[in-house]
Parts: C-alpha cells; sequence; structure tokens
C-alpha cells in the first residue's frame, strides 16, 4: 500500500521522526499524533470490557453456580498451543477459586480422538463426575456432542474462535466475538484471548486484584504468536504486555523453554513462533499434549524443566521425521516426470507420520510454490494436510472434492482431510482439476511485499530504536521489508557453503549483512554490477559489540 505523500509530510511534521517510519505508520492505518501514541504506547486501559461479550453473564453465573454447589468442573482445551495455553491459564485461575480435587482438565490424543470436542471426552466427563465442561479454542461445531453431553446431565460452557456454522451448540453459554449477534468490537481473539476474557470477568465478580487476570498474559502471547492471529487492536495490547511479562517475570514453563532452547536475549514475538510454539506443538504430534498443561502450571523451575526436556526430546523427533520426510517427498517428486506441469502437489505415502504432515507441506511449497497435499496412512483410512499458497483458497478447492472424502475441514490457507485408500488417486486427480481451473497466475509466484526503500544513511540506531518499537510484529503490523538500490559489493563472501556475508557500498556507506540460504545467487555479486536488495533491519552482537545489520531476504541486479 502506498502513504499518501501529504499524510506523511504531517505526520512527520507532528511526530518529528525519519519519513520512511512515518510512511510505514501511514500503511498501517496511523494517521495523528494521538494513534501513534496508542500505537507505540500501548496500555491496559485499552482493553475492552469483557462484559461486552454475548453470554458473558451467563457464563459466570453458571461458573459461580457450579461453585456454590460445590459441582466438578472439567476444563477441556484442544492439543495445539492456543488451546494448551488457554486450558493451563483457566485451570489455574479455577483452582484459586474452588477446591483443587473438584478441578481436572482434558486435552484429546490427536490422533486417537482428533481435533475438538471427543465422545471419549465426554464419557471421561460422565465417569468422573463433573457436571461442567468449559471448552476452550473449540466446541463452536460441535452440536451433536455436546447435545449428547446434555443428556446425562452435563453442561457446557464453549469458548472458542472459530468461525461458526448456523446451527450452535446447545450450550448453557457460548463466548465467541464471531457470533453474528456478539457485540464484542474485536472479533480477531484467539482462543487463549477469549479464555483470559472470561477469567477477567470471573476475576471482577470475585473481587479479586485488577492485576490477577494478567498473570497469565505470556501465555495468552505465546497463544497469539502461535495461532497467527493479526497483532493489531486488542490483540497488540496482550501480546505487548505478555513480551513483557515473558521477559520480566515469565511462567515457569516458558522460563524452562526459554533456557533449554539457549536464547541469551530478550525473547520477542519470532522467538514465541520459532522457539517456544514448535516445542508446544510438538507435544502433540508425536506424544501426548497433557504435559503441556503440566509445563505452564508447574510449581516452580525444577517440576517445568523435568516436562520442558519431554518437550524439547519430543521436538527433536519431530525435526527428524519432518527431515526425512521432506528429503524423502522432494526425491519421489523429482523422479515424476509429469509433476513439473501440474498446479497442485498430491503426495502419499502410508508410513509417513501423520504428526508433521503439514509441516512437510509447507516444506514442498518453499519449493513448488503451489497448492499441496501431503498424506499419510491412520489406521484404516487415508489422513492428510493441505497447505495453500499466497491468494488460493485451498479449504474451497477441497470443498470441491468432498465426493472422494470422509471429512475435512480448515480455512482459507489450510485444511485436513480424510479418505479411503481407494479414492487417493481419484481425490488427486479432482483435486488437480480445481486447482488448475480456479488459481491464478499470480498465486503460482511467491509475492515479497516491500514496504519502502532505505537508504544505508538513514539506517542509524535511533532510525531502529524507533523500529523496534513497532513490535510486537505479526500478521497486521508485519516486520517491515525494504529495498536499497544501486549497491556495490565490497568483499560479500560465502559462509558455511551456504550463505552470504555481505559487505556492501551506497553514496560511500558500508553495510554488513547476513542472507541465510543464499549462496546459488552469489555469482550475481562477483559480475561486479549494482545490485538491489532486500531487507530487514536487526541488530548484532558480536565480542560485546552492538551493531546495526541487513537481514538480507533477497537480491537482484539493478535495473
Amino acid at each position: 500500500m502506498q502513504a499518501d505523500p501529504a499524510r506523511v509530510r504531517d505526520l512527520q511534521a507532528s511526530l518529528g521522526i525519519n519519513e520512511v517510519l512515518c510512511r510505514l505508520l501511514i500503511q498501517r492505518g496511523i494517521n495523528t499524533f494521538d494513534e501513534a501514541k496508542t500505537f507505540f504506547r500501548p496500555a491496559i486501559k485499552d482493553l475492552h470490557s469483557p462484559w461486552l461479550m454475548k453470554d458473558m453473564e451467563k457464563a459466570v453465573a453458571r461458573i459461580r453456580q457450579a461453585f456454590g454447589s460445590g459441582e466438578k468442573i472439567l476444563v477441556y482445551g484442544d492439543y495445539d498451543v492456543d488451546g494448551t495455553t488457554a486450558v493451563a491459564c483457566l485451570f489455574q485461575f479455577l483452582r484459586k477459586c474452588h477446591p483443587p480435587e473438584k478441578i481436572d482438565f482434558y486435552i484429546p490424543h490427536r490422533y486417537r480422538e482428533g481435533y475438538g470436542i471427543s465422545r471419549q471426552g465426554i464419557d471421561f466427563a460422565r465417569d468422573n463426575g463433573f457436571t461442567l465442561v468449559i471448552s476452550l479454542d473449540c466446541g463452536i461445531k460441535s452440536v451433536d456432542l455436546i447435545q449428547y453431553a446434555a443428556t446425562m446431565g452435563i453442561d457446557f460452557i464453549v469458548c472458542d474462535h472459530h468461525l461458526p456454522d448456523l446451527d450452535l451448540p446447545p450450550a448453557v453459554a457460548i463466548l465467541n466475538p464471531k457470533q453474528k449477534d456478539c457485540p464484542y468490537p474485536f472479533k480477531e481473539l484467539c482462543g487463549c484471548g477469549v479464555g483470559f476474557k472470561l477469567i477477567t470477568a470471573l476475576a471482577q465478580q470475585l473481587g479479586f486484584p485488577e492485576e490477577e487476570p494478567l498473570s497469565c498474559l505470556d501465555l495468552v502471547a505465546t497463544a497469539i504468536a502461535a495461532d497467527i492471529v493479526s497483532i493489531d487492536g486488542e490483540n497488540r495490547v496482550l501480546a505487548y504486555y505478555g513480551l513483557k511479562k515473558a521477559n520480566e517475570a515469565p511462567n515457569n514453563g516458558i522460563r524452562a523453554l526459554t533456557q533449554l532452547s539457549g536464547l541469551q536475549k530478550q525473547l520477542k514475538m519470532t522467538n514465541l513462533v520459532f522457539m517456544i510454539a514448535p516445542r508446544v506443538n510438538a507435544a502433540g504430534r508425536m506424544d501426548d499434549a497433557r504435559k503441556v498443561v503440566h509445563l505452564f502450571t508447574a510449581p516452580d523451575l525444577s517440576d517445568a524443566m523435568a516436562y520442558a526436556t519431554q518437550l524439547h526430546a519430543d521436538n527433536s523427533d519431530r525435526k527428524e521425521a519432518d527431515y526425512n520426510m521432506t528429503e524423502e517427498a522432494l526425491a519421489l517428486l523429482e523422479q515424476d516426470a509429469s509433476h513439473a506441469a501440474r498446479r497442485s502437489t498430491v503426495i502419499y505415502q502410508p508410513h509417513w507420520h501423520k504428526g508433521v504432515v503439514g509441516i512437510v507441506a509447507s516444506r514442498l511449497i518453499e519449493r513448488y510454490y503451489r497448492p499441496t497435499v501431503v498424506l499419510t496412512r491412520s489406521g484404516e483410512v487415508i489422513a492428510g494436510s493441505a497447505r495453500s499458497v499466497n491468494g488460493f483458497n485451498v479449504y474451497e478447492a477441497i470443498h470441491a472434492c468432498r465426493d472422494h472424502l470422509l471429512g475435512y475441514g480448515g480455512h482459507f490457507a489450510a485444511a485436513g482431510i480424510t479418505l479411503l485408500p481407494d479414492q487417493v488417486e481419484a481425490f488427486r486427480i479432482k483435486f488437480e482439476e480445481t486447482v488448475a481451473a480456479t488459481i491464478q497466475p499470480g498465486s503460482m509466484v511467491p509475492e515479497l511485499q516491500i514496504d519502502a526503500e532505505l537508504p544505508f544513511e538513514a539506517i542509524r540506531p535511533s532510525f531502529y530504536n524507533i523500529l523496534e518499537q513497532m513490535q510486537p510484529f505479526g500478521p497486521g503490523n508485519a516486520q517491515p521489508v525494504f529495498v536499497a538500490r544501486g549497491l556495490a559489493d565490497k568483499g560479500s563472501r560465502i559462509v558455511k557453503d551456504i550463505h552470504v556475508r555481505f559487505c556492501l557500498q551506497q553514496n560511500g556507506l558500508l553495510m554488513d549483512g547476513i542472507g541465510f540460504g543464499l549462496a546459488g545467487k552469489f555469482p550475481l555479486l562477483q559480475a561486479g554490477a549494482p545490485i538491489d536488495l532486500i531487507f530487514t533491519v536487526e541488530e548484532n552482537e558480536w565480542n560485546n559489540q552492538k551493531n546495526l545489520q541487513l537481514k538480507v531476504i533477497d537480491f537482484a541486479l539493478s535495473a
């Protein structure tokens, strides 16, 4: 998006900062001094009242009724980061309000039960005397199962953020800002965020100190990072203060995972996405996600470290399975002479690990950049994950193949499917036909969004300090990507065979940079002609010295 030059000038006059920074703010919808103040200085007071959410009064009243009559309450959540963090937050809080022996949690097993509410989970509640189940990050589509629970006298409170169907489950309360008649102003909360709102309302009603709900914000920020929800509006406030807590007084589980990962610097959103979230998700992918809740509710660091070590091992297993499957898949596709002409990739091997098929689909897209489905055997059926490319709705493509499927679910960018073994080839043909008929040519080429041109003379500590105050970055507030043009090589070199250590000059100014995996393009530098560079700006620390450097995304010869 191009920023209106007049608006940029007006904002620069009121803020007194670099023009490029003002352009970035305008592109993000920040046009005035007051809007910039709110953006750069998020405040807890800017969070919306939880009572604006439809059914919040019903949910709080039903939970207080359970407290009063001594009922057993089961906190139920999905096996991914969003679900497990949400369960940990609410489980810990309820144990402060109700006898601990009357509170328990349930995480469905990824392979034995699948996503969301399961019949086994409801039977567990029945067999163990639970009369109230609070579901987190799931339940909005579980109409029949929640009806089944009701026949046994089990009430449900559903806390979810997925898009509801026309038919809603017969729960005593549904907390979901995406309900059509829900007046809650911010619609993009993650599941853990909805759970946080319930905790906030309960804390207010029960007379807890105002800061009580804030004690779980580092887990809320982890869920926001992992679930790839937009980091603007209310999510920006939650992520900002969640990161602050993660760095100053982290949950024992966050502290243990950070120590195991060897991170010495401050945690940023990218660390939550690439360091914490994969280890949390690995538990459900490779084993049992219940240990994640134990990690995040551990009373001390030594207990947390025991669970973190298990997650670390699960993640190592996940990485090995991911690597081996990706290598095998790439080899199969390279041997398939017809694959190059296709608009889609569908690949199946019965022995592949079900827990990493989605990750492998993403890896294949990095190589071939087309809608991709990776399938494996799961008991008597075939199960798999689909991943999409820019601008293509893979869920709609899967929906068009429904005659060949036992079941499917997902959204624009990703989906999961199950089918019978004898339908794999028919599905492959139909999926390719659908993609070929509907995909736009532009979606077959990776697109890189450049925010602004940034000359070397502007890259100073004062510029970087303000750039860092735009954190946390994520969807809706992406890390700014810059271009610099007409650069001369001044001694760049290949390091570790696959990376490039850049040394570049523009108008007499030198800048260093690092480009991971870019060694294949090194001959362009050797040609001696000027180049254009796409990059982000980061701080590099070496021998206790801090310097700004370019993190190079791509480069090409200047036009």
